[in-house]
């Protein structure tokens, strides 16, 4: 890091740019954004810049930089798109202790960085100058994640916070987090959050205390593909109890002081049992914690979120629910297919093979009809049975199955097959991730989507 981020406090304080053209304007229209005393010097002004020095929002030297003009600032900026002006205007500033920038110019002292403004909640956004193209792309998605109301809302919270000092940090935080990305954001659209921060602070710091789990969906492994929900939760728990299929880059996404617990259940192998975990996640929430119980995929589809939800609502825990993306529909983009489609299939079937003894309680004559669309958690160990079901009940040995290996991860891999060969083609593909079948779907133009898949195919 070339660059290190400071913010400034400039209020009372001289900044003087040197220029008056255009180049100056595009620094003064952030400039003009802070508490500073900005002096402009520069002989030929832009129409702008007359307007600001008459509306008495800068003072205007008409005249190129002197000595005197930097006496006593804090920054000088050279925007005089002139090289020789520049580099004088350089010499003048820092004979008088300024810190100088010079516009575009990495020798300079300081850089300016790319400005998410929602006063008082800057965005501060650099790249040392290589690549002003990625700031701006990443301006542009913070602008869109931050509300246009988020600093109104921060000052009124803002008058209130000597009013939580002496609570614990844990439950300043519990609270701030409850009114700032909770109920504060409508209360500042109905103009009332002055009360509800009273309302908050009369249920007093037991309340913040109080702990909640939040059952939460990771989604198939891609960091990209969690809402922004489910990111956000990440950054306030305290606690995330995960499962093994959880990636690494998922989990980065906590907080550094977050406690990160593995229950990962292995198929057919060593298992934390569900009756531990949820003693787990309720002695973490009993303790007043924020708890994000993180699951693969959605929690709600072979998740076990009913056992969960169940003996939280016993023992009278708060908990929410956060969907995620579900394997089986980031199976089927991969392959570029949809579950669904007019004319071809009315339903589809999510089934899990983890449990053998469960398949025989299936429709297998429906879902050995043309057309039928499934797709199967956890159905490579389970299929050969699979297949011999569909075969008895009429289903055509050439239906295609796709077995899709670490859907939307890096490593993930596409196996083809008919459901005659469906056993053979997954002993030899040989998957060690998590395995999805689409029952009836093949890839579309699957060679096409990149060389890892064709080699797949």
């Amino acid at each position: 890091m070339r660059h290190y981020p400071i913010f400034m406090d400039l209020a009372g304080r001289r900044v003087v740019v040197s220029g008056a053209g255009e180049t100056a304007l595009a620094k003064l229209r952030l400039l003009l954004k802070t508490e500073a005393h900005v002096i402009v010097c520069g002989t030929d002004p832009a129409p702008e810049i007359t307007g600001f020095a008459q509306a008495g929002r800068l003072e205007l030297h008409p005249h190129a930089l002197r000595p005197c003009d930097a006496m006593g600032a804090a920054l000088v900026y050279g925007a005089n798109a002139d090289p020789a002006l520049d580099a004088r205007a350089a010499r003048i500033g820092r004979a008088a202790g300024a810190l100088v920038n010079i516009v575009d110019d990495l020798s300079s002292d300081f850089i300016t960085p790319a400005i998410v403004d929602r006063d008082p909640v800057t965005v501060a956004i650099g790249t040392e100058g290589a690549a002003p193209v990625v700031a701006r792309h990443i301006k542009a998605r913070v602008e869109e994640m931050l509300p246009a109301t988020l600093g109104a809302l921060v000052r009124v919270g803002q008058g209130f916070r000597d009013r939580v000092a002496d609570w614990d940090s844990k439950a300043r935080r519990v609270f701030w987090t409850r009114f700032y990305f909770g109920t504060g954001p409508q209360a500042q659209a109905d103009g009332r959050a002055p009360q509800e921060l009273e309302r908050l602070l009369a249920e007093g710091p037991a309340t913040a205390r109080r702990g909640v789990v939040h059952l939460v969906g990771s989604g198939p492994g891609d960091p990209e593909l969690l809402t922004l929900r489910a990111r956000r939760l990440l950054h306030e728990a305290d606690v995330v109890i995960h499962d093994r299929l959880v990636p690494q880059p998922v989990l980065e996404l906590a907080r550094r002081e977050a406690l990160i617990l593995d229950v990962g259940k292995t198929p057919y192998g060593p298992a934390w049992k569900q009756a531990d975990i949820n003693a787990l996640i309720m002695k973490h929430a009993r303790a007043g914690n924020t708890v994000v119980r993180l699951k693969s995929g959605d929690p709600g589809i072979f998740g076990r979120l009913d056992d969960e939800a169940e003996a939280l609502d016993a023992a009278g825990i708060d908990w929410h629910i956060t969907p995620g993306i579900t394997a089986a529909s980031a199976a089927a983009a991969t392959i570029g297919q949809s579950l669904t489609r007019r004319g071809r299939n009315p339903d589809l079937r999510l089934l899990t093979g983890h449990d053998v003894d469960g398949f025989a309680e299936h429709d297998w004559r429906a879902l050995a009809r043309p057309g039928t669309c499934a797709a199967v958690y956890m159905g490579v160990r389970a299929s050969a049975f699979l297949r011999g079901r569909l075969l008895m009940h009429g289903a055509d040995p050439q239906t295609p199955v796709t077995a899709v290996e670490n859907a939307a991860r890096p490593d993930q891999r596409v196996i083809s097959a008919r459901l005659i060969d469906l056993p053979q083609r997954l002993a030899e593909a040989a998957p060690a991730g998590p395995v999805v079948l689409l029952y009836g779907l093949a890839p579309r133009a699957a060679a096409a989507l990149s060389p890892d898949l064709q080699e797949a195919l």
